[in-house]
C-alpha cells in the first residue's frame, strides 16, 4: 500500500497541515520548574523538520493549584512557561510544522506532596478520605468554575503565543474523564447522574474554551473508552450510545476528536471493522485522529511490565488501507516518534529498515 496517504495535506478551516502524521502527546518530565527549556524546544523542532504535520505536546498543566500530578511536567500558565512555549512554537513553525498544546488537569490522580504545592490534595468529582485526612477534595461549584476558567485562559494564552489550536485532555482517567464515569462521579447535583449529566462538566469546559478563542481556533478533544486503571473498561457499549455521548461535545465546540485506543486495528463494536476513530467520524461528521501502537509490533503496556522488551518497526499496511478508505483523517504516532525523530521522513522515503526500535530506555532521554 503506497504511503502517500500519510503525506497528503489536511485542511480544516484555517488549519493547514503538510501531512497526516500527528505526534501523539507523551509525558516526558524534562521541564524543571514547569518551564520548557532548550532541550524541549529541540525535541519538538526535530519532529517538525522530519515531516510531522501536527505536534500535540506532552500534557501541560493549566493554571489551577491541583492540576499537576507528576514531577517536571511543563505548565501552560505563567510568564516563564509561556515564554518557553513561544520558543517551541517559533521553532516548529520555522520547520513548516503545526503545534497545539495538550491542556491537562490530572484530577484525583494527584497525591499529597506533589509539586508545585505539596500541601494541595487531588481534586475530583468526589471527596476521598483516609484516616481523617483529605486525599481528594470533592469539587464545589466554585472549584468547577475555577478549573473551567483555567482551561479557557490556557486556550486564550495558546492562541496569543501563536499555537495552532488546543487539545483538551478528556481521556485516561484524568479530571475531565473522571466526571464521565459513574465509578468516579456519584455526585447528586447537576454534574452527576446519567452519562449525559456526567458530561456536563466537559461540555461547559469546551464551551468556555470556545468562547475564549473565538469560532475559528481549532479545539481537539482526546477521549478514550479504556482507563489507566482498567484497560477493559467501556464508557459506552453501542454505536447509539457513542453517538449520544459525542453529539453534545461536538455541539459545544469540538472540531477534531482524538480517539485514544491501545491498538488502532481493533474493531470498536461487533459487526463492523471500524475502530473508535472510524465510528466517531461516521457518527459526528467531524475529523478524527486514530492512535494506538502505530508503527510498532508491541503495545506500550508490555514495556511497563517487561523492561527488557524491544518493539520493532511494524507494517503500516493495515493503517494505510484504513486511511485510504477514509476511516479517519489523521494518524497519531507515539513511541515510534519518541525514539526516532526521523520516523515520518524514513516512512515517506521508503527507509523502513532504518527506523529505530523502541525500548523502555528511550523514556529516559529526550532526543
Amino acid at each position: 500500500m503506497p504511503v502517500q496517504a500519510l503525506f497528503k495535506p489536511f485542511q480544516l478551516g484555517a488549519l493547514e497541515l503538510p501531512s497526516r502524521v500527528v505526534m501523539a502527546p507523551m509525558t516526558r518530565s524534562f521541564s524543571p520548574g514547569g518551564v520548557p527549556n532548550s532541550k524541549v524546544i529541540e525535541y519538538y523542532r526535530r519532529r517538525a523538520a522530519a515531516g510531522v504535520g501536527l505536534i500535540i505536546t506532552e500534557g501541560t498543566t493549566v493554571g489551577h493549584k491541583a492540576a499537576n500530578g507528576y514531577p517536571n511536567v511543563p505548565q501552560f500558565y505563567g510568564e516563564a512557561a509561556l515564554a518557553g512555549w513561544k520558543k517551541v512554537v517559533d521553532a516548529v513553525h520555522a520547520e513548516g510544522g503545526k503545534i497545539v498544546p495538550q491542556l491537562w488537569h490530572v484530577g484525583n490522580v494527584r497525591r499529597l506532596g506533589t509539586e508545585p504545592d505539596a500541601s494541595v490534595p487531588g481534586y475530583g468529582p468526589m471527596e476521598k478520605l483516609k484516616d481523617g485526612q483529605v486525599l481528594v477534595h470533592g469539587m464545589s461549584h466554585q472549584d468547577i468554575q475555577d478549573v473551567i476558567g483555567a482551561f479557557a485562559q490556557a486556550a486564550k494564552d495558546a492562541q496569543s503565543i501563536g499555537m495552532d489550536g488546543v487539545e483538551i485532555h478528556g481521556a485516561h482517567g484524568y479530571l475531565v474523564d473522571q466526571f464521565f464515569w459513574e465509578g468516579t462521579n456519584q455526585r447528586t447535583d447537576e454534574y452527576g447522574g446519567d452519562l449525559a449529566q456526567r458530561s456536563r462538566f466537559a461540555i461547559e469546559l469546551i464551551q468556555a474554551v470556545r468562547a475564549a478563542v473565538g469560532p475559528d481556533f481549532p479545539i481537539i478533544l482526546r477521549f478514550s473508552q479504556w482507563k489507566q486503571q482498567d484497560y477493559s473498561a467501556r464508557l459506552v457499549q453501542t454505536p447509539e450510545a457513542l453517538a449520544a455521548f459525542l453529539k453534545p461535545l461536538a455541539d459545544a465546540g469540538v472540531d477534531i476528536f482524538h480517539c485514544s485506543t491501545r491498538r488502532f486495528w481493533e474493531p470498536e463494536f461487533e459487526g463492523s471493522e471500524l475502530n473508535l476513530a472510524g465510528w466517531t467520524r461516521k457518527l459526528t461528521g467531524k475529523p478524527t485522529i486514530t492512535v494506538g501502537s502505530v508503527g510498532l509490533d508491541g503495545e506500550f503496556l508490555q514495556f511497563m511490565v517487561n523492561t527488557d522488551k524491544v518493539a520493532q518497526p511494524a507494517s503500516l499496511e493495515n493503517l494505510l488501507q484504513r486511511l485510504n478508505n477514509d476511516e479517519f483523517d489523521l494518524v497519531a504516532v507515539g513511541r515510534a516518534l519518541l525514539v526516532d525523530p526521523d520516523w515520518a521522513q524514513k516512512v515517506r522515503d521508503g527507509r523502513e529498515q532504518d527506523i529505530l526500535p523502541f525500548s523502555r530506555e528511550a523514556l529516559t532521554t529526550l532526543v
